[in-house]
């Protein structure tokens, strides 16, 4: 069982909280859901769109077609008409605008005129409470169970006292009971109650949070960026009862400032940026190279360059977070392909930061960001926090000679932190000796150069395997980094569905630099045809891999006007491949 819940209209009209109330519904009735989010980038007004996948077994990206299309605004008709699938119905509002069969050409639609502000004012509710009304019609309409709308509008509104709730679940009862007493003629689409799993509906830049917080982050610090900012949000909402300083700054170059004083302290620290914020920030990026302060930096990809598209989804700022900044030092870029791969691998970037002594990337995107997915709750058995080689304030005063950039054979000296009595050492944007003092002789130049760039060669004996999903002996192997992971996986489900005859397999690299070189050179010479999926113009993982392993693809499957990749387009590309 698959269903494709879509509503849009004009920003105000509640769209996005409507939608991911719509999300909790249905995993409350015992489903997975994965839902997408488009919006402009405007302060008021512009179309909105919110669509939820629902399934009876795992889902990982949305589809092109729905099933169920709430209007609430005749451009969300123009704009959507020919994303639904035969038999789909179309709520909508005649009173406030009207359309008829004809402006369904390609398919025929069941049109469902249901009068929301009628009703929204009958039951003595403000205009702002209509998307409780349309949530109530929807219930109606699948045949759910309006209890669960109604303990989800007491959860959301608790603080706002009984009034609000009382006039909100009303609402929703109200388009309930319309439905109830006008069904709609024809649609068969359900979805019945059914024995929930424990499932959290969690987007990728709130598991970012959580993996934070997690990992034992102390300071946080961003100024606002779309796609990044959410995860502002998220902090600035659960930082304080769990112990964190969340700061706004005035602008992207304090930002990295900061979190980097605040690391060079002794805490844990981590900043939220975006790529074009991150541009401002590549100075400060050195000099947590130079000084080898740990540092943990999310940012979240969008189309560029400069303001490009602000809400919307790219892959392109691989390369650049790579070689961002002047000259050579190490740092290490991790990428999740989804909200539990978000989560756990914040968590590992705090370590790495810390036990190397680095700056460590976490590369996103809108796509992966902003959607939500539902999962199970996360198992922190297996977690553990490494703080790296640090002087410990049991022996602080039990420290002689100490070097703070002392050469060593993996390119790892030992931490101290300000205040030590006996650990003390001199940090600064200069060039340095083993003790910090700044130097511009030749040896000293070399031997902090070589030692800095060990730890990349250390790290890499500990680089873990990318995940490959389906058969080793496979007629074609997808490759593919960070959030397109949820639209192959998709298309391998839906071939396996299809009993597609050709054998396909998928890995999906989500540490990205260094790359893990032995096990792609494994599989990738051994695969009988090749196929990239990129959301970028110049293929720059490809171009990546042909750097460290002189592999090349047959095919590139590229996408770099900010929408996502559908499963749709990819299972026609591998089987325009295997013909």
């Amino acid at each position: 069982m698959n269903i494709t819940w879509k509503i849009g209209g004009e920003a105000g009209f509640g769209i996005m909280s409507t939608g991911l109330m719509f999300s909790k519904i249905a995993v409350r009735h015992g489903y997975n859901i994965f839902d997408y989010v488009e919006y402009p980038s405007l302060i008021r007004g512009g179309h909105n769109v919110y669509e939820v996948r629902v399934s009876d077994s795992p889902v990982y990206a949305q589809e092109k077609k729905a099933d169920f299309l709430f209007a609430l605004n005749r451009e969300t008709v123009d704009l959507h008409k020919n994303e639904l699938k035969d038999g789909s119905i179309v709520v909508i509002d005649r009173e406030k605008f009207d359309v008829n069969s004809a402006d369904f050409p390609d398919g025929k639609v069941i049109l469902y005129d249901l009068p929301l502000g009628k009703l929204t004012l009958s039951v003595g509710a403000d205009k702002v409470m209509e998307n409780n009304v349309a949530l109530g019609a929807t219930m109606a309409i699948f045949k759910m169970d309006l209890a669960v709308l109604i303990t989800i509008i007491s959860e959301i509104f608790a603080k706002k006292g009984e009034e609000v709730i009382n006039k909100n679940s009303k609402a929703a009862q109200a388009g309930f009971d319309y439905v109830t007493s006008h069904p709609p003629k024809n649609f068969l689409l359900t979805l019945p109650k059914k024995k929930a799993s424990t499932q959290m509906i969690i987007a990728g830049n709130e598991a970012v949070g959580l993996g934070a917080i997690t990992a034992g982050c102390k300071f946080f610090v961003a100024y606002p960026m779309t796609p990044s900012s959410s995860l502002m949000h998220f902090m600035a909402a659960h930082g304080q009862k769990n112990g964190v300083v969340v700061k706004h700054a005035e602008d992207e170059i304090s930002v990295i400032n900061m979190a980097i004083g605040a690391s060079y302290a002794g805490v844990r620290s981590m900043l939220g940026t975006a790529g074009g914020g991150f541009s401002l920030m590549v100075e400060g990026l050195g000099l947590a190279g130079i000084t080898e302060t740990p540092l943990v930096l999310m940012v979240g990809q969008r189309p560029g360059p400069a303001t490009g598209m602000p809400t919307w989804t790219s892959q392109g700022d691989l390369h650049f977070v790579i070689n961002a900044s002047q000259d050579e030092f190490p740092r290490i870029v991790l990428a999740p392909g989804d909200a539990e791969e978000a989560f756990f691998l914040t968590v590992e970037a705090f370590n790495l930061a810390d036990y190397y002594q680095i700056p460590v990337i976490i590369l996103t995107d809108k796509y992966v960001g902003e959607s939500h997915f539902s999962l199970k709750v996360f198992n922190l058995d297996n977690l553990f926090l490494n703080r790296g080689k640090i002087v410990s304030w049991e022996d602080e005063d039990k420290v002689e000679g100490y070097l703070r950039y002392k050469i060593t054979d993996d390119g790892i000296p030992v931490r101290a932190f300000p205040g030590m009595k006996k650990a003390i050492f001199t940090a600064n944007s200069y060039e340095h000796d083993e003790y910090g003092w700044s130097s511009e002789e030749a040896k000293d130049r070399v031997g902090q150069v070589e030692r800095r760039n060990k730890k990349l060669e250390t790290y890499k004996k500990t680089i873990p395997d990318p995940k490959i999903y389906g058969e080793s002996d496979a007629d074609l192997t997808l490759v593919a980094w960070g959030s397109t992971k949820g639209p192959v996986l998709q298309a391998l489900k839906d071939l396996r569905e299809e009993n597609y005859p050709k054998k396909v397999n998928f890995l999906h690299l989500t540490h990205v630099w260094p790359l893990p070189v032995p096990h792609l050179e494994s599989i990738l010479s051994k695969a009988k045809k090749k196929l990239i999926i990129e959301g970028n113009s110049t293929s720059q993982m490809a171009s990546l891999i042909r750097q460290e392993t002189g592999i090349t693809f047959d095919h590139k499957l590229l996408r770099f006007d900010g929408r996502p990749f559908y499963p749709e387009d990819i299972i026609i590309k591998v089987k325009e491949i295997l013909s």
